[in-house]
């Protein structure tokens, strides 16, 4: 039976299906809000610290459940393809999930991923900002993106994500917030 469950969740991870029995999502976080501070390590297991990038950039923070799975791949291609862009435009892309470092570097060396994704494997940040879920006892972090401005303000939060075109409309957004 364990076997289905995940071959389940992760279906619903991949493609966005709403299953009945998951945790309803409310985020502690809202537009106009100082963005809580964090520090998570990294892919190379270098700190991070939210508060790094006040004064210096805009940043892309976006919640993803899991590593390596059809809808988390989309959506971190979408961003490693349009870093670029959204550099461009003084933004700096931070993903997270509750994935361990190990799992986050694996999965940035098979899809050379060129910024940095966080681990939150206690769960802390995701419970900060209302992103955690949890189905059949696996807990994830749901796939939400905040856009937060360089004095810590978050100006815009994508509470459902579509992966594949994602990058683009943060970069449409960015340049209408700018």
């Amino acid at each position: 039976m364990k076997g289905w469950t995940i071959i389940l969740l992760a279906l619903w991870m991949g493609m966005g299906l709403a299953i009945q029995g998951a945790e309803a999502l409310e985020l502690q976080v809202s537009e106009g809000e100082i963005a809580p501070d964090f520090a998570l390590a990294d892919q190379d297991g270098n700190t991070v610290h939210l508060s790094d990038y006040r004064g210096e950039s805009w940043v892309v923070l976006y919640f993803y459940p899991k590593d390596d799975t059809p809808g988390c791949t989309k959506e971190a291609c979408s961003f490693r393809d349009n870093l670029v862009q959204l550099q461009s435009l003084d933004a700096s892309v931070l993903g997270v999930s509750v994935d361990t470092v190990d799992s986050h570097r694996k999965f940035s060396e098979k899809f050379s991923l060129n910024f940095p994704i966080l681990s939150d494997s206690d769960y802390e940040v995701c419970k900060r900002y209302g992103t955690l879920s949890s189905f059949m006892g696996l807990k994830f972090a749901h796939r939400t993106t905040l856009i937060i401005d360089r004095d810590g303000v978050i100006r815009k939060v994508f509470p459902k994500v579509k992966p594949k075109d994602h990058a683009r409309e943060v970069a449409r957004v960015l340049e209408e917030l700018q």
